[in-house]
């Protein structure tokens, strides 16, 4: 699916935030000695989604609705939670990680696309970019 609205591309970019909220909180289920990292990172996300929300807010009117503002292909960000009953904290790290990668390269690509006609969504697409980073060496320490 090609995702060309500011509309479609947030709701799309939630989906992804919410799924990856979801496997986080399994993975705090799975792993109690890791449950305070996991379950962060899930508010974190949910967080980052009232983030891009009110930016988007701030900058959309009804009138204006920021077409055309990006051309992705939701094909090259979905990404699968499903983790074996026997997978290890390293295994579930590593798909963690896959699915870091996923996402922020979503938002590194719609920031650079929407750069020019919209101000402040791709500013907060960086932002939870930058924001990810720590969470991606935390990841990268228990893989």
């Amino acid at each position: 699916m090609n995702l060309r609205t500011a509309s479609e591309t947030l709701s799309f970019l939630r989906e992804l935030e919410e799924k990856a909220a979801v496997f986080y909180e399994e993975l705090a289920g799975r792993f109690p000695e890791n449950k305070d990292d996991f379950l962060a990172f899930a508010k974190e996300n949910r967080k980052f989604n009232k983030q891009i929300q009110m930016a988007y807010q701030s900058v959309i009117t009804d009138a204006i609705e920021g077409c055309y503002a990006f051309d992705l292909e939701t094909d090259h960000y979905v990404f699968e939670t499903d983790l074996p009953d026997a997978a290890g904290l390293a295994e579930a790290a590593a798909k963690a990680l896959a699915i870091e990668e996923k996402i922020v390269s979503c938002y590194n690509v719609g920031a650079e696309q929407s750069g020019s006609l919209l101000a402040d969504v791709p500013r907060n697409f960086k932002i939870v970019v930058k924001k990810r980073n720590n969470r991606l060496e935390k990841l990268k320490s228990l893989a």
